[in-house]
């Protein structure tokens, strides 16, 4: 899923960015899970090159159609199928909801924020 041609894009808030580099050519918009730490690469990232990913903001990303978010909604990246969603088994903590998506709906706004 993505919105356009991107899995999540920076719509405002505060950017923490943190460096990375990618095993394989990362596109800008593309989520980046690297172990517990999820963010966006604003920018591509090309292939071993160091490149910096997002970890704070407020972001559209792609959603699963079927799930519900409320307001403070916990969301998580499914990194198999490229959307947040609420099911935690398998998928990385993403952050919280920041506007309600019901079902039905491919993208939703989330405030990326790292559990501790």
């Amino acid at each position: 899923m993505a919105i356009g041609t991107y899995e999540a894009q920076y719509s405002h808030g505060v950017q923490v960015m943190v460096d990375y580099t990618p095993g394989a050519a990362v596109a800008a918009g593309e989520v980046v899970v690297n172990n517990d730490l999820v963010g966006v690469a604003l920018q591509a990232i090309a292939k071993n090159a160091l490149g910096a990913i997002c970890v704070s903001g407020i972001f559209t990303v792609a959603k699963k159609s079927t799930d519900t978010f409320q307001v403070g909604t916990k969301v998580y990246w499914d990194d198999s199928n490229n959307y947040a969603t609420t099911t935690s088994t398998n998928n990385t903590y993403l952050g919280k909801a920041v506007e309600a998506a019901g079902s039905g709906v491919t993208e939703a706004k989330v405030l990326l924020c790292q559990q501790g």
